[in-house]
């Protein structure tokens, strides 16, 4: 399995292709990362270093892909931070030349925007170039819970208001919907959910809420570990058994040694056999 994935790079800790390019290539996959920007770190330390690319900058990498003859053999396309909305009519760009050469191509958009605790933290435009370009055109879109509201406007503060929310996001394109982190009337104060939905079912897993400090990276990890697990299973449900299972995994090991950044490569035996699994139910 090959898969292009166009996100943002750091140089130390674990976020955008930092987060989501090892745990695929530890499932045995070959990922060719482009990066939307080269940071020292990310941004929530208030201070970083580096360069954001371009549009031009992107397409010139994937066009170097496309003369190599490898689009054909390019299985998925992973997108997640953007930066502008130039960066996302590349990444746009780039997967149409994907599918143009395998029109079974997957693209998983991760409509990375902002959350609670931080809000929106994109520039402007962005979010709005999510939900009318960026998320139609994906056949699998993973928003948080904060993103699931801000993209359909309606609230998600039970498990039918999450469900219609969902509903409405895959009534813009996507046949999958992952929602990454889900806290509803429903969920008990020590646990935390995610839900996926596909073709008008939706199924949910539950897992024990960890004392864990604010990390970053999470939501790529997952939204990489779901694509993979979810283009060799096509099964909706299966594959969200399987990427909670690992990002639990992972959370649980940083929360353990008490760590900033994930530990990613400390815990990555959590992507192939997890130490914990959970149930999975229709909802």
């Amino acid at each position: 399995m090959n898969v292009l994935s166009i996100q943002s790079h750091v140089a130390y800790g674990h976020v955008g292709n930092a987060s989501a390019v090892f745990p695929m290539q530890r499932l045995g996959v070959e990922v060719w990362p482009v990066h939307t920007v080269q940071f020292s770190n990310h941004t929530g330390y208030g201070a970083w270093r580096g360069r954001v690319f371009d549009g031009p900058a992107v397409e010139e990498v994937v066009q170097g892909i496309a003369e190599r003859g490898m689009l054909a053999a390019c299985d998925a396309v992973l997108s997640g931070y953007m930066g502008s909305a130039e960066i996302g009519t590349a990444i746009l760009r780039a997967v149409a030349a994907v599918r143009q050469a395998n029109p079974g191509a997957l693209y998983c958009c991760d409509p990375v925007i902002g959350d609670t605790y931080a809000g929106i933290y994109v520039r402007p435009g962005v979010a709005e170039f999510m939900r009318d370009h960026t998320v139609p055109a994906a056949d699998i879109v993973t928003p948080n819970q904060f993103e699931l509201d801000l993209l359909t406007g309606l609230p998600t503060g039970t498990l039918e208001g999450a469900k219609a929310a969902a509903a409405a996001l895959q009534a813009l394109g996507p046949r999958v919907v992952l929602v990454t982190s889900l806290t509803t009337e429903e969920t008990p104060a020590d646990a935390i959910d995610m839900m996926a939905g596909e073709g008008g079912g939706f199924w949910r897993v539950r897992t024990p809420r960890l004392d864990l400090k604010a990390v970053s990276g999470a939501g790529d990890a997952v939204a990489a570990l779901y694509l993979v697990h979810y283009a060799r299973t096509g099964s909706a449900a299966l594959a969200l058994g399987m990427a909670a299972a690992s990002i639990h995994g992972l959370l649980r090991c940083t929360a353990e040694a008490g760590a900033s950044e994930l530990l990613t490569v400390a815990a990555q035996d959590e992507f192939v056999a997890p130490s914990a699994t959970f149930p999975v139910e229709a909802v």
